[in-house]
């Protein structure tokens, strides 16, 4: 595939919507206020499908910051950010079903229970008030849980997503052209993908290795039906029901058109990170923590 094909479909690996099929279930607010929480290792919580979901709970105070990955990531593509964050906020870093430590024994692989994995894990912290950090796909997720976790969330930080937000939805021929290369070789094409498309020129070659391998190695049982019922959502769907500011965090690797985005998302910031790739958090942390601090501190301050 072209360059310009590879961003298309990794855009819209971090836009994609949740699934339909009615309302999803409230959940009862947490404590006034957050108790003192510590690493302590893994942490398991149980999915609604039964699924164990492996978490980690850092440093302590509100908001608590989840920390959500992407589309065949896990939690440790959040490690550079981790010190930063623990000496403020009570953050979360955790691993959706199918990735990292967490079981997979899931048929359905929709955005719709991805949503709820955040939501379950949510559950477990005591805090009154949350913020979702989601990269790429990541970020569809996040998005997706808002509704489920009513007023405890005060905003949505999208790291590398929102791109396609606006643009029409894809055809079905259209996602299985999309789909079809990782079908019929998952480790090729998902490595192609990763050193052809996800880095600028010069970024560190040890770095896109890693990412590559590392990405090329889920399982293509979770990854390949998860990118195509991805693809086949429509954000447009969920954006109404998301009535809480969203922040986003962009590269410079493929533009991103805010005012088409803000006609679905009015209360959108947007922050776009020079020179850098889709995997900003780890490329430069020096200049992405500075301003995902600011981001959660400024949504703090608008919930007081």
């Amino acid at each position: 595939m072209a360059r310009g094909t590879w961003l298309l479909l990794i855009t819209a690996l971090g836009v994609a919507a949740c699934s339909p099929g009615g309302q999803p279930p409230a959940t009862a607010a947490a404590p006034p206020a957050a108790a003192a929480v510590a690493d302590e290792g893994p942490r398991i919580a149980m999915s609604d499908d039964l699924v164990h979901l492996e978490y980690r709970v850092f440093g302590q105070g509100e908001p608590a910051v989840f920390l959500v990955h992407g589309w065949c990531g896990n939690a440790d593509y959040w490690h550079a950010q981790i010190d930063a964050l623990k000496q403020r906020y009570t953050v979360v870093a955790l691993n959706l079903a199918g990735h990292g430590a967490s079981g997979a024994n899931r048929t359905d692989w929709g955005i719709a229970n991805y949503a709820a994995d955040v939501a379950t894990i949510a559950r477990q912290l005591p805090n009154a008030h949350l913020v979702l950090v989601g990269h790429s796909m990541g970020a569809t997720v996040a998005l997706a849980a808002v509704p489920r976790l009513g007023p405890r969330v005060i905003g949505v930080i999208a790291v590398e997503a929102l791109r396609s937000v606006g643009l029409p939805p894809l055809s079905a021929r259209e996602i299985e052209a999309k789909v079809a290369p990782f079908r019929a070789d998952f480790v090729g094409a998902t490595r192609t993908l990763v050193t052809d498309s996800l880095f600028e020129k010069g970024a560190d070659p040890l770095l896109v290795q890693k990412v590559a391998y590392d990405m090329s190695l889920r399982s293509p049982a979770v990854a390949v039906p998860t990118l195509e019922k991805l693809l086949a959502f429509d954000l447009a769907t969920l954006l109404p029901s998301v009535r809480v500011p969203v922040y986003a965090i962009n590269s410079d690797l493929a533009p991103t058109d805010a005012e088409r985005i803000r006609k679905s998302l009015p209360d959108l910031t947007l922050d776009v990170l020079p020179h850098s790739g889709h995997f900003l958090m780890l490329e430069a942390p020096e200049r992405f923590n500075p301003l995902l601090i600011r981001d959660i501190d400024a949504l703090a301050a608008r919930a007081r």
